[in-house]
């Protein structure tokens, strides 16, 4: 994208693949976790996963704004990166729980 001055097309195309990347480990969590079945630990920690799920979604919406206004969808895609670097304590509670 650096080369292309965040031009439209380059800027959606980094959003479908951050978008298959999203379904990718949405994925592989769901084989995890039926792997070790509805009732295990693993299940518990993750609950919700609301950044699994809105993370996604603001990517679908992401790569059609880049066609209308390239820093905003840029800054979606940034959004969604900072929410994935604030830790998440929800499976080292649950271990911790299960092991007392």
């Amino acid at each position: 994208m650096g080369e292309n001055h965040f031009a439209p097309a380059p800027s959606a195309l980094y959003g479908f693949v951050l978008l298959m990347a999203a379904i990718a480990y949405w994925i592989l969590q769901q084989l995890i976790i039926a792997s070790h079945g509805p009732e295990s630990l693993l299940k518990k920690a993750v609950g919700g996963d609301w950044k699994g799920k809105v993370s996604p979604i603001l990517y679908v919406v992401a790569i059609p704004i880049a066609f209308v206004s390239r820093w905003v969808s840029l800054g979606i895609y940034i959004v969604v990166a900072l929410s994935w670097l604030v830790p998440d304590k929800r499976i080292e509670k649950t271990l911790s729980l299960s092991e007392t």
